[in-house]
């Protein structure tokens, strides 16, 4: 159990306190409790808390001075904040001394139960790392270790070594290696590491992984040789929380490989088929651990058409259809998961792919997109080329949309002109726009004028027409209703006006000119 002290300065809340938070449940007991900063500095020697719970504002000493002087006197002394204060400075001045957790009042007891868990864990996890550094440190420091890992570096890659090697040095090591059935685990760290992060695998993994006989480094990746284990499916759960554990403690993504099992004397064939399942990494993904079971052979060719492919992408990218190339896209990928071709087989086919759509880049882009192709050489996975190809796609065809956008709001100002111009002819119609004036597809005018305008073109031009009789009888003027008919494109016929007129207006000409509106 760790021991809390709290400090606070109001009765009441250092009372509520203790008696609402369920100590023992976060691993904890609380040991003492005082009520101002100077009372605390007082009780810590005899107390010896992990954690203090204290008030910023207190009477004699504030909780920043508690902090600043136990931080002095009790390096391992570790704190959660209390206060009313939402000002960012009392919480910039508690980070000072490492403090992570300032918890506004009121504050209820699961706030302070997560925030105990969660300082625990930051405590442990920094003992465990500190625990793995010193053994790093310690293991570097021996002769023998360093001699085991030659002796396999050199067994893995000198085809000179044979099974009288073998027998030296499983003498050497104390080890019975000839007759022993093996597995090779090969494991590879996905980001950017340096040399010492490979010696933490392997203590974590001598920690945690059963019959560890010896391991390796070889080009940037860890080798290990495992006896073959009683339950393999167990060996598989192991090696996934060496993989979790790592992680959580570095903050690094691993890739592992586990051979079929075989004597030692197999262990260079068997490193050849553990280096096979790692490549498997560009299909399936990183941060997997990658068994036989995991990997199908490398298919051929059929099926696969990139001159067909790259089309058909391009053509939904010319056209702005965003839904339709994220399909696409997903879909050749999918293809190519499926089909698991040759790794350099599939890149090839990414590379034409994308080259297809440096064609249609407009002139001010392509430089930019062609000078990204690089970045596909160094791609490790069919996910990371699947991202890159999807994103580029959709860079391109948004700007192709937008031009079409522009296109078809262009083509609507025109026709909205012209029936400005042209309203008072009763011929006006949307096929004489089109054909007379545009020369356009009647059907797909009227398509993006209603998708641009939000109205039929029809009701637009009717609607027009009787807001300018609505003006023209608002001037005055005893202008009769077969005139205005006449006047703004009715063809003289009045009763098909008015039937319009209080259609849109909601009265007839002669009731509108009456009331005057």
């Amino acid at each position: 159990m760790y021991k809390v002290m709290l400090v606070d300065d109001e009765r009441v809340i250092l009372e509520g306190i203790s008696q609402v938070v369920d100590w023992a449940a976060a691993g904890t007991e609380l040991v003492d409790t005082a009520r101002n900063g100077v009372e605390a500095l007082g009780k810590i020697e005899s107390a010896k808390p992990d954690i203090i719970i204290t008030d910023i504002s207190m009477p004699g000493l504030d909780g920043l001075g508690l902090i600043e002087k136990a931080s002095e006197a009790y390096p391992a002394v570790r704190f959660i904040m209390l206060s009313g204060y939402k000002e960012f400075e009392y919480a910039r001045k508690a980070m000072q001394y490492g403090v992570k957790h300032y918890l506004l009042k009121p504050c209820n007891e699961n706030q302070i139960h997560d925030a105990l868990v969660e300082l625990l864990q930051e405590r442990q996890d920094a003992q465990v790392k500190e625990h793995v550094a010193g053994e790093i440190k310690q293991r570097l420091q021996r002769v023998l270790p360093h001699v085991k890992e030659q002796f396999l570096l050199e067994f893995m890659t000198n085809r000179t070594y044979g099974p009288m090697d073998l027998e030296y040095y499983q003498d050497l090591f104390n080890l019975e290696l000839q007759q022993k059935s093996v597995r090779l685990l090969l494991v590879r760290i996905v980001e950017e590491h340096d040399y010492s992060h490979l010696f933490a695998i392997k203590n974590i993994a001598a920690d945690m992984l059963p019959d560890v006989l010896l391991s390796t480094t070889i080009e940037g990746k860890l080798l290990i040789v495992l006896a073959e284990p009683a339950d393999v499916h167990m060996l598989q759960e192991r090696i996934e929380a060496v993989r979790q554990t790592f992680t959580r403690l570095y903050r690094l993504e691993l890739t592992a490989a586990l051979s079929e099992a075989d004597h030692m004397t197999q262990s260079r064939r068997l490193f050849r088929e553990v280096m096979q399942y790692l490549n498997h990494r560009f299909f399936i993904g990183e941060g997997k651990l990658i068994t036989k079971n995991d990997v199908v052979l490398a298919g051929e060719c059929d099926g696969v058409n990139v001159e067909q492919d790259a089309d058909q992408l391009c053509q939904l990218i010319k056209s702005g259809n965003t839904e339709g190339v994220a399909a696409e896209v997903h879909r050749l990928f999918e293809q190519l998961a499926d089909q698991k071709l040759d790794i350099e087989v599939t890149r090839a086919y990414v590379v034409q792919l994308y080259s297809a759509m440096i064609q249609v880049c407009p002139p001010e882009e392509a430089t930019d997109f062609t000078q990204r192709m690089a970045e596909l050489t160094h791609m490790d996975t069919l996910a990371d080329l699947n991202t890159f190809v999807a994103d580029s796609a959709t860079r391109l065809t948004a700007g192709y949309y937008k031009n079409y956008i522009s296109r078809q709001s262009s083509a609507v100002e025109k026709m909205m002109d012209i029936v400005d111009r042209h309203y008072g002819e009763a011929d006006l119609s949307l096929s004489g726009v089109a054909h007379q004036m545009l020369y356009m597809n009647p059907d797909y005018l009227g398509k993006i004028f209603k998708k641009v305008t939000g109205e039929n073109f029809s009701n637009y031009v009717n609607r027009l027409r009787i807001e300018r009789a609505c003006e023209h009888i608002r001037r005055g003027g005893d202008v009769k209703v077969f005139e205005l008919a006449e006047l703004f494109g009715f063809g003289g016929n009045s009763q098909y006006f008015s039937q319009v007129f209080k259609k849109w207006t909601g009265m007839t000409p002669t009731e509108y000119r009456r009331f005057g509106i």
